[in-house]
């Protein structure tokens, strides 16, 4: 299965980014009030980092609240880790494991298409797993 499936049903419209002007106080803001752990961090129509919520507290903790003054760009994880629709889910959930990370943009010839979190990954395996033992399931009591 392929993240190009996750996302089959999105809208690039839909997804919440922000400009690497951004001040660190508005992505604070956005983060917050949408209730999500990060965001893609574009410059010219092109990902450029991601910033996310560790980093924010990394930075706070690091440089106090002088540091929700600044544009995003001086806070970001950058360069951004990205996959293409055609990457499997297993393929990036192994990315996530070993990069330490939990959130991806989703690119296609450079435009950003979407922007997935392993827990958007994760449901996509449960309901995997359940099909499958529900099919199981149907097979035994045919057999």
């Amino acid at each position: 299965m392929t993240i190009a499936r996750i996302i089959a049903r999105r809208e690039p419209s839909d997804i919440v980014a922000c400009d690497c002007t951004t001040p660190v106080s508005e992505v604070v803001r956005t983060l917050a009030t949408r209730r999500i752990g990060a965001l893609p961090v574009m410059r010219e129509g092109k990902v450029v980092g991601i910033v996310s919520e560790r980093d924010v507290i990394y930075r706070l903790a690091e440089h106090g609240g002088t540091c929700l003054d600044l544009p995003v760009e001086e806070i970001m994880t950058s360069p951004a880790v990205t996959v293409e629709p055609a990457t499997t889910v297993d393929e990036a959930l192994g990315l996530m494991t070993r990069r330490r990370f939990r959130h991806f943009p989703v690119v296609e010839n450079g435009a950003l298409v979407a922007f997935i979190s392993i827990g958007d990954l994760v449901k996509h395996k449960m309901d995997e797993v359940t099909h499958e033992a529900e099919a199981l399931r149907q097979y035994i009591t045919v057999v």
